[in-house]
């Protein structure tokens, strides 16, 4: 059993974690990997909740594994559970981030402000990449 006074997460991977590109592994959406790692830094329970399964899962958890990020379950509530007809197949989550919700995909900034607040670390990233995009396309 999950014994956390944080929510329990249950987080999509094709679109949400990275760009939807499946079966291949598309490039991590913009401050997905920098985010998750956080809340996992801050105590929240990780739940890797997807379509792929098979050799495509393995690959998703693996790219995640050398990401830094680690799932208490993967397709399951819990690492112990087996896969039954007996069952629900609903995961028990707090949150499920899904670049399917009604209204899309917030981004993970705002993932992030919604569960953990403002943060400098995060909001200097922001600024600079911002501040990137600016000089790029600024008028002359």
């Amino acid at each position: 059993m999950i014994s956390s006074k944080r929510p329990v997460l249950a987080i999509d991977f094709d679109g949400t974690i990275v760009e939807n590109k499946y079966p291949s592994i598309g490039k991590p959406k913009l401050f997905a990997i920098e985010t998750l790692k956080k809340l996992q830094m801050k105590g929240f329970v990780l739940i890797l909740w997807t379509y792929r399964d098979g050799e495509y899962l393995n690959e998703a958890v693996e790219f995640c594994r050398k990401q830094g990020i680690e799932f208490y379950a993967v397709n399951k509530s819990y690492p112990e559970e087996v896969y039954s007809s007996e069952i629900s197949r609903k995961i028990n989550a707090d949150i499920f981030i899904d670049d399917r919700n009604i209204g899309g995909f917030l981004g993970w900034g705002e993932i992030y402000r919604e569960l953990i607040g403002d943060d400098d670390e995060l909001l200097r990233l922001e600024n600079k990449k911002k501040g990137f995009f600016k000089s790029i396309f600024k008028k002359k």
